[in-house]
């Protein structure tokens, strides 16, 4: 992360984050939670028109697309801005495209896009369109190149917001070991390179902690399912996981994590760790209370938030054009952090508070790295003491 974004993007955070989850408004400031309190700029937030085109699955995933809805509705209310959402009519990309163009032709002229699978589309779209502001999350210069044929494409009214989701998934990795579990899974949702870096990362915390504590006896079961929710197959092969004494799984896919959450509530057994947003309020409220453990976040509702203040306030200049790889901003206040666990994380004698702090200092250090990878798979991985058996992908 350049040295001028990150001051810009702490002096952001430190003014305009709070409570996301609802549309009402409270204070706080971190990245944790993230919707904004300010109040509308006289004549700043007025002509500002927020629509947000899901990815898969849709505004009630618990996850990706229902924390964009809730963070970009939210700002719009507390700023005086309208909102809208569009949800495609498929997963294709000119389908991506006329739901976006639609909401431009309602006059719209701020676009929040999450997912990677919107790269063609904004190369498609966004310089046809050079007065639309375009929010784009979990696109990779990659991903742009690729879909535009060009090296180092970009345009000046983009701005898109990669994560390093591997760190995220590393400290769910120790937190697990070092909490007592030994038995662990990873079902991730589309072999997409997030999903890769989330599960490559918990590995690699699973790994690290077992060989502290010196243990030689922990294993991890590890599945791509192949889509971004839940299915009848996906809780077939977790009702077997079960069965055969898997004790944690960490659910890396949208809203797939229902597939586990129903073979664990009848097996009467199994906990669960959340991605992206802190998922306990929700999948404790359906599958009991304490099934999830952490959840390994991102910032997806404070680079949003980040990026519509920045558009309010005359500030786009400082981030359009750019793509930006975020995570780790503080050692000290952890909450400030683009990666991250939540407070609701069940901190314990084996891994404590102050643990996760220290863990994350030696983070940011660079004391501990983390492989991100993205080309390498499971069978190319390398462990000293964690025992992993790739399943593959069920997709």
């Amino acid at each position: 992360m350049n040295k001028v974004f990150k001051l810009a993007l702490a002096s952001m955070m430190s003014l305009s984050l709070v409570a996301c989850g609802s549309s009402s408004t409270s204070t706080a400031s971190t990245a944790e939670t993230g919707t904004p309190a300010t109040e509308a700029t006289e004549g700043g937030a007025s002509s500002i028109k927020i629509a947000m085109v899901t990815d898969y699955g849709d505004i009630t995933d618990q996850s990706f697309n229902q924390i964009s809805h809730e963070t970009a509705k939210a700002w719009a209310e507390a700023n005086g801005a309208e909102y809208t959402y569009k949800r495609p009519a498929s997963n294709a990309d000119s389908d991506r495209v006329n739901s976006i163009e639609q909401a431009i032709e309602e006059g719209y002229n701020v676009m929040v896009l999450p997912g990677f699978a919107f790269a063609k589309a904004v190369v498609d779209v966004a310089p046809t369109y050079p007065d639309v502001k375009f929010i784009v999350l979990d696109v990779s210069q990659y991903d742009f190149d690729t879909a535009s044929g060009q090296e180092n494409w970009s345009s000046p009214n983009v701005f898109s917001a990669i994560y390093q989701e591997e760190l995220a998934g590393y400290m769910a990795g120790v937190a697990a070991v070092k909490l007592g579990y030994k038995k662990l899974g990873y079902l991730g949702g589309m072999a997409v390179p997030a999903v890769i870096r989330y599960g490559y990362g918990f590995a690699q915390g699973a790994d690290a902690a077992a060989t502290e504590l010196g243990l030689t006896d922990v294993t991890m079961n590890y599945v791509y399912g192949g889509a971004f929710a839940g299915n009848p197959d996906i809780t077939a092969r977790m009702d077997t996981w079960l069965a055969n004494g898997v004790e944690l799984v960490f659910a890396a896919g949208g809203s797939i994590y229902t597939s586990y959450g129903e073979a664990a509530k009848n097996a009467g057994k199994g906990k669960m760790i959340g991605v992206d947003v802190d998922q306990a309020p929700v999948t404790d409220a359906d599958y009991g209370e304490g099934f999830t453990v952490t959840s390994a976040m991102k910032g997806l509702a404070p680079t949003i938030n980040m990026l519509l203040d920045a558009e309010r306030d005359g500030k786009w200049d400082e981030f359009g054009g750019k793509i930006e790889n975020l995570g780790i901003v503080s050692s000290d206040d952890l909450t400030a952090n683009f990666v991250q666990l939540p407070s609701s994380t069940q901190f314990g004698e084996g891994f404590t508070e102050d643990d996760y702090k220290q863990l994350v200092a030696d983070l940011a250090s660079g004391k501990i790295t983390v492989d991100n990878d993205t080309a390498k798979t499971p069978a190319e991985w390398s462990f000293k003491s964690l025992k992993l058996t790739d399943e593959g992908s069920m997709g």
